[in-house]
């Protein structure tokens, strides 16, 4: 059974608490609100608010006019805005498929470093295959155990606000996969399907192997057999000239599809490609990489979730296209890479809590004295035209990693703690530092774009919050001025981040600004309308160039997400606040000469420091 569910957008869980009670997931998902369209002129006042600090004078009234033109009474504005109207009192969601689809089935980037995004997580005590694969065993229980929770309706209700949050995307988890095609992907997805599949696949030195991991009497496995059953896709996958059938699924998307649709014509291949594309998830089995100083250990084992670290390590290990990829390396490393079409960061981050916690306990199940299956190997015909699919592959995704540069640090001098000592919002707090920091290496502020998530309302996924205001800019340009006061800078600061809390606030709501424009704008394609010229003008290209693609990724743990700049001028920057230091990721291209993530790390680790003297001087610190 193959549909197009609902899909989602890249991890950006809130900033805000989210509670877990325990409550029929599936009934609690049916009193979620839908998600409301703002009102035009809101969205187009605000719309001016955030071009503001980026555009001089003349190019802001040149634009101003559009808008106004745009929104005036009578004009398309209104009569799009209805549109949408009507689309919401229809659909579960007026905007989910929309945004999935414009955003990422229609995108032809490559998923690695582009879009899948990768967490990296603390890393484990063993340090050699066996270690490696007694924790692998245990992480399948435990993702098992996750997914019975949610067939069975178990899984704890999640709560903002005193609010329930949408459910609909956990069951999408499993047995999905992207599907390339020429000019748009769709996801494949067979958990709801009549005969739900069993297995997952397993993929060590580049061979895949289909693992059931249920019992003939519908039971799940238990530790033990797993363990067992890993043992002996060790010992069948030794194969030393194999091809690596996953690099494929890394290429330019239409590169893909073409070669994907060669792929198929065999028989063989295409039971094999099925296999992975049902299987619940894939589990990545690396090899030992080559041993580096404990300052770069942190970016290193980002960059190896995030890609593979190319084709000569782990980077033929991956099947790009699958939505859930557990990695497991020999030296205790492991993290998850998805796939975010299907996948949303709120919904993983609540499968790996769970997973963590999972993985303190002991196997409580004893194994039946039972003979279990061989795993099938699953094979690949290659003839010339997919090897010569396979050579080419490997030279794009290499210099593609090449060409990325993951920089990854803990900010220990303080953590979340302070700034709510202090009364102010840390994801604000990093937010403002993060637009400084990028100033004094560019000596300009750059658009930016920060995601909130839209779980309060059904089907929803995400919304944009822009960034810099006005107020961030005052701010900015007076931190570096020697003739202001501490507390002239400290009352800018507040403002600056008390308004991008505002903002954070009214986005959760429902009311942000850009998903609401995007809305409009393919509310206009669908009515076979131009595009408005509101979308035309320059000002709307120059302020969706997200320069800063950021992201708070909160988490009980010392994980960090990490993924790819979307411009080739930009930069990614994702955050862990912790209660007393900071996890931060950070990337950027090295062909473009003006990026460099090592240089904006740096800025970013001195600013930080120099706000937290500007709450705390050092004379009252000392007088304390």
């Amino acid at each position: 059974m193959e549909v197009n569910p609902l899909h989602s957008d890249p991890w950006r869980p809130t900033n805000l608490c989210i509670d877990r009670q325990v409550a029929a997931g599936r009934a609690m998902s049916s009193a979620v609100p839908p998600q409301p369209v703002p009102p035009l002129d809101q969205t187009l006042r605000e719309y001016l608010r955030a071009l503001e600090p980026l555009l001089p004078p003349d190019e802001f009234q040149h634009t101003q006019n559009k808008v106004l033109k745009f929104g005036q009474s009578g004009g398309l504005g209104p009569r799009l805005q209805d549109g949408l109207l009507r689309r919401a009192r229809t659909s579960n969601n007026w905007l989910s498929d929309w945004w999935v689809q414009h955003a990422y089935l229609e995108s032809r980037q490559p998923l690695p470093v582009h879009s899948n995004p990768a967490i990296s997580l603390p890393q484990r005590d063993h340090c050699d295959w066996r270690g490696q694969l007694l924790f692998a065993s245990k992480l399948i229980a435990a993702v098992l155990d996750f997914r019975a929770k949610v067939n069975t309706g178990q899984l704890p209700v999640e709560y903002m606000r005193g609010e329930p949050l949408c459910t609909q995307l956990f069951p999408l988890l499993f047995s999905s996969c992207r599907i390339p095609g020429p000019k748009h992907d769709y996801i494949s997805h067979h958990a709801l399907s009549r005969r739900s599949p069993t297995h997952i696949t397993v993929v060590r030195n580049y061979q895949f192997f289909q693992l059931e991991v249920y019992n003939s009497d519908g039971s799940r496995m238990t530790e033990s057999q797993i363990h067992g059953q890993l043992l002996r896709i060790r010992a069948a996958s030794w194969k030393t000239d194999k091809e690596p059938m996953g690099l494929l699924t890394s290429e330019h998307r239409r590169t893909w599809g073409q070669a994907y649709k060669r792929l198929l014509r065999d028989k063989v291949n295409k039971d094999s490609v099925r296999a992975i594309e049902q299987g619940l998830f894939t589990l990545c089995l690396d090899s030992p990489v080559m041993r580096i100083s404990d300052e770069k250990y942190a970016s290193r084992m980002a960059a190896q979730v995030l890609h593979g670290g190319g084709t000569f390590s782990n980077s033929g290990n991956r099947w790009f296209d699958k939505t859930l990829q557990f990695i497991v390396g020999e030296d205790g490393s492991w993290g998850l890479l998805y796939e975010q079409a299907t996948a949303e960061g709120p919904p993983i981050a609540t499968l790996l809590d769970h997973v963590l916690d999972y993985c303190q306990k002991p196997d409580p199940k004893r194994s039946p004295l039972v003979p279990l299956p061989m795993p099938r190997k699953l094979y690949f015909l290659i003839d010339k035209d997919i090897k010569r699919d396979i050579e080419h592959a490997k030279q794009n995704l290499d210099i593609l990693i090449n060409d990325l540069d993951v920089n990854v640090f803990n900010f220990r001098r303080f953590g979340k703690d302070l700034p709510k000592q202090h009364g102010l919002s840390p994801n604000a707090f990093i937010q403002v530092a993060l637009q400084l920091s990028y100033y004094r290496v560019h000596g300009e502020v750059c658009p930016a774009c920060d995601m909130v998530s839209l779980r309060m309302f059904r089907g929803g996924r995400t919304e944009f919050i822009r960034s810099p205001t006005r107020q961030t800019l005052d701010f900015i340009q007076a931190f570096d001025d020697p003739a202001l006061s501490r507390e002239a800078k400290l009352q800018l600061f507040r403002e600056a981040v008390d308004v991008y809390s505002a903002l954070t606030d009214r986005a959760l709501r429902g009311q942000g600004l850009d998903r609401h424009l995007l809305g409009l704008k393919l509310q206009a394609i669908e009515e076979g309308l131009s595009i408005p010229k509101v979308f035309m003008d320059t000002a709307y290209g120059l302020a969706t160039h997200w320069r800063l693609r950021t992201g708070q990724v909160p988490s009980n743990t010392d994980s960090v997400m990490c993924f790819g700049p979307l411009v080739p001028d930009g930069y990614a920057v994702c955050y862990n606040p912790q209660a007393d230091h900071v996890h931060f990721s950070v990337t950027a291209f090295n062909c473009c000469e003006e990026t460099d993530a090592e240089t904006l790390a740096r800025s970013l680790k001195h600013t930080l420091g120099q706000l937290q003297e500007l709450l705390q001087p050092p004379s009252a610190t000392a007088a304390a």
